[in-house]
Parts: C-alpha cells; structure tokens; sequence
C-alpha cells in the first residue's frame, strides 16, 4: 500500500479498532512494532487527568501496560515529560544521555529499569500539537528488539517525515471516532437522552419523545452521570461530545 493509499484508508476508518490495526502494522513496517498513543483532555498543571479519561491504544504486553498505565509509571517517564514539553518528534537517545548523566529523579530511574526489563530502550516519541491548554496527546513508538537507537535514528533519516505525517493524521483521524472505556460506557437509552439534553430539551419533552417516564428519563440521565464520573447533566453532556459518545452513527 502506498503512502497515499494509506492515507485514503486511515482517513476512511469507521472505527478505533480498524484505524489501530491497520496503523500498527504499517509502523512494523519501518521498524516500530510497539505502540503507545495517548490523548487527554483533562491536563492541569499538576495532573494529565482521570486515567479512566485518556484515551490509551496500545499493543504492548498486559504484563507491560499494567506496571507503565495502571500503576503509574507513565506519569515519571522522562519522554512523557518531554512531550508535555515540547512539539515534533523526539528521539529516545535523550534517554541515554540522561541515563549517563547521573541526572534521573528516583522515579525516572524506576521508568528506565522497567522499560529496560521490557525491551522498551530504542524508539521515537511524536508529541503532538495541542489546540487547547488542557489537552495533549503522543504516540510512543518502540523499536523492535535488536535495533539500536543508532539504526534507528538512521530509519528516522530516511522515513521521519513520512511517519510522523501518518501519526499526525491517524492522531487527527482518532479524535474523530467514538471512544469509551469499560467504566465510561454509554447504554442506547443513556445516549439518547443526553442526546435530547444537548438539543435543549426539558425532562418532559424527552419522556414524550422517548415513550418514556419523567422518572424513567431522569434514572438514564443520572445513571449517564454516574457512567461517566461527573455530577451534572450539563458536564454527562459536554464528555459524551468530547468522547464522540453523541449522535454515534449505527455501524
């Protein structure tokens, strides 16, 4: 598939699932056979948000993301800070200089430790740019084991400008499509309420319009609220449309 074919098709994609499969093999292709990509809407000064918030995609191990998302690690890696930090792409060898320095925090010497036992040691990190001072997201992309951070860089030479513009369009492409976790899922009945909510209607237009209740209509709107971790209808409302939970077109 060419370049631009691929283009086509990412751009095309009707879901994360088909977009992420085909995005992760196209990096294997030039060397990049693990991924990370992660986006938040919900940055602070001190914080990147609710876990249960990001948007996370990855095909590393379980036994990987359980100790770098779950437990937390991710917050300390020094290319996480990086990319908070900064625009473009970035390549791993900062990790050498910095481990050879003598200049990691104990934190981001626990990072390196558990990236080195997994094999996470050669790579580039893309951070990409940010439309609001609350949001952030980057892809992380491993190299597979057995390439050097100078083979790599050499892969970046020739191909870098080419894969950063697929990653920036996948990135761009992601935000478009719906996403939710376990926890922040939507039911049919939930969705269409706060639906109704967004169009201005009152409790008892959506119980006309549904067929339901009053009561019926105000249980799928608190149990939308508490589905998505918020304590009013109007903030349901605003994260269902920041996660593309609203007006979803049937597949």
């Amino acid at each position: 598939m060419t370049l631009r074919e691929y283009l086509f098709f990412i751009t095309n994609a009707r879901s994360l699932e088909e977009l992420w499969s085909a995005h992760t093999q196209r990096m294997e292709e030039y060397g990049f056979d693990r991924l990370i990509y992660g986006f938040t809407r919900y940055r602070t000064e001190t914080s990147l948000g609710d876990p249960e918030d990001f948007i996370i995609l990855t095909n590393h191990s379980p036994e990987y993301v359980k100790g770098f998302i779950d437990e937390g690690r991710y917050f300390h890696a020094p290319m996480t800070r990086w990319a908070l930090s900064n625009e473009g792409a970035g390549s791993w060898r900062v990790l050498q200089a910095l481990a050879q320095s003598d200049t990691m925090t104990k934190e981001e010497q626990r990072v390196f430790d558990f990236n080195s036992k997994f094999g996470v040691t050669a790579g580039y990190t893309i951070s990409f740019k940010s439309v609001s001072v609350r949001s952030k997201g980057a892809i992380s992309l491993c190299a597979r084991r057995g390439l050097s951070q100078d083979e790599v860089d050499e892969i970046w030479a020739e191909h870098g400008e080419d894969i950063q513009l697929i990653n920036n369009i996948a990135h761009l492409k992601i935000l478009t499509l719906p996403y939710s976790t376990p926890t922040r899922s939507l039911t049919k009945r939930q969705r269409e309420a706060l639906e109704w909510v967004g169009d201005g209607k009152t409790t008892q237009d959506i119980a006309v319009l549904m067929g339901l209740t009053s009561a019926t209509v105000e249980k799928h709107l608190r149990l939308a609220r508490e589905a998505l971790a918020v304590e009013t209808t109007a903030q349901a409302v605003l994260k269902a449309a920041l996660h593309n939970q609203m007006f979803v077109l049937e597949a």
